[in-house]
């Protein structure tokens, strides 16, 4: 069994929470089970956040001030990219670990290769030698196709990269947005939903299109 704490008790967190219950019910092996020992949280988020969608472990302390010990594992469920890279940097230095999270239901290639505290959400596809660097929160039913090599801190929500293509670093993928192969995408970019993108894509730039639709009401 290997007990994490959770940073945050947002969305994210409860969608992992019960990401985490649903695996170790198939899971054989105890030392492969996530349990949450606790949510680590502001006191006055507790109200707006773990009360309403209920969590079911308890927040042990405030995320300035608890103390974190040496080999803790630990999840950041929080999507401030700023705020959570300043969270790594301090947690670093009190040497806690961050796993992968990948649900049982996603397919990972052998060949691919991720760093540390990325989460795969159910029913995503990693295709072979994938290189994936850190905290990338992929939701479910998003793919990856084969050679693409990921930055860290991106955030694919239902989103799809080809093969080959190339990603830098925070960057949002909007749902059912999806790159073409071999596209080079920067850094700190926003993909909107249902987009292609079908050209490279430098930095700190908006993907997106405006169109207007004449609805007709039609009489039965």
């Amino acid at each position: 069994m290997r007990e994490i704490l959770v940073l945050g008790t947002g969305a994210v967190a409860a969608e992992l929470e019960s990401y985490f219950e649903d695996n170790n019910r198939v899971i054989a092996d105890e030392r492969d089970k996530f349990y949450v020992k606790g949510y680590i949280e502001y006191a006055h988020n507790i109200e707006n956040y773990w009360k309403k969608y209920e969590l079911k472990a308890p927040v042990l302390g405030d995320i300035d001030s608890y103390d974190f010990q040496p080999g803790a594992e630990v999840f950041i469920a929080i999507a401030n990219v700023d705020f959570k890279t300043n969270l790594i940097e301090k947690l670093d230095q009190k040497g806690v670990r961050f796993p992968n999270f990948i649900h049982h239901s996603a397919i990972v290639a052998s060949s691919a290769e991720l760093g540390r505290g990325n989460i795969i959400y159910p029913h995503v596809i990693v295709g072979p030698k994938v290189k994936m660097k850190d905290f990338n929160l992929v939701t479910s039913y998003s793919f990856i196709s084969h050679d693409c090599i990921i930055g860290s801190m991106n955030f694919l929500s239902t989103a799809g990269l080809a093969g080959k293509v190339e990603v830098g670093d925070n960057n949002f993928f909007g749902i059912r947005s999806t790159v073409i192969p071999s596209v080079h995408i920067g850094s700190g970019n926003t993909i909107q939903a249902g987009m292609t993108v079908d050209k490279d894509v430098a930095d700190n730039t908006t993907v997106f299109y405006r169109f207007k639709e004449k609805v007709l009401v039609l009489p039965k």
